[in-house]
């Protein structure tokens, strides 16, 4: 779940989920920068079912004793484990028997173990299988700024005047508030905005639009020099 807080430019950065923690601030050349502060990961899978709501995604194996690397979207990250069992696109039903926090920086990567699989090459078969929960097993969101990240991927961008700008791909975290990736409406390499109030004020799910607030450079590519910088 992705919390839109009313912060101002100061890029203050949002928080996901309900966590009762705030989350330290996003540094000024971070939050509008094209290229994320840490490697990328791809974006998350589409749900097979619109009632479904993506939880996480497993990677690859870890170590010989049937553990995997787990991507998790939920607010708090080692909270993934206790939604119970989960349901995946192919109509499995997988149950995570344990997770803990994987060696690293990224917070929502884990490591876990997932009832009846054992061995490294059953763990490895799992790698890229993501994982879902039917919406009507979660809480509504308490209120018009807490929504889950998976609503926002593929939303429409638009400006102010409703101009298209781009697409949503993804709601990454990378420790500093949660981002909306933009992938620009002409194509071209996306770029990352703060999920705040003053970059995106206004939410329109039903219709799967967000109006948002760029920079005038949003999406320059890297290396680009203002034009009145001496060479």
């Amino acid at each position: 779940m992705a919390r839109r807080p009313a912060g101002s430019f100061s890029r203050d950065g949002g928080r996901r989920g309900r966590a009762g923690t705030a989350i330290g601030a996003i540094a000024p050349e971070a939050a509008t920068s094209p290229k994320a502060p840490a490697p990328k990961p791809a974006a998350p899978p589409v749900p097979p079912d619109p009632n479904l709501v993506l939880l996480g995604e497993f990677g690859r194996a870890h170590g010989l004793n049937g553990e995997i690397r787990l991507k998790s979207y939920t607010g708090d990250p080692l909270a993934i484990a206790g939604y119970g069992p989960l349901l995946t696109s192919d109509g499995r039903t997988l149950t995570l028997s344990g997770v803990r926090t994987a060696p690293g920086s990224s917070p929502d990567m884990l490591i876990a173990r997932v009832k009846d699989i054992g061995g490294r090459n059953a763990a490895e078969a799992l790698n890229r299988v993501a994982l879902f929960i039917p919406r009507d097993r979660l809480a509504e969101p308490e209120d018009d700024d807490e929504v889950y990240a998976a609503d926002l991927v593929g939303a429409t961008a638009v400006d102010e005047a409703g101009t298209v700008v781009g697409t949503i791909v993804a709601v990454p975290n990378y420790g500093g508030g949660d981002l909306l990736e933009l992938r620009p409406a002409a194509g071209g390499a996306t770029a990352l905005l703060p999920f705040t109030k003053a970059f995106v004020p206004v939410l329109d799910l039903p219709q799967r639009r967000v109006t948002v607030v760029l920079p005038d450079d949003f999406f320059a590519p890297v290396g680009d020099k203002p034009a009145d910088e001496p060479d």
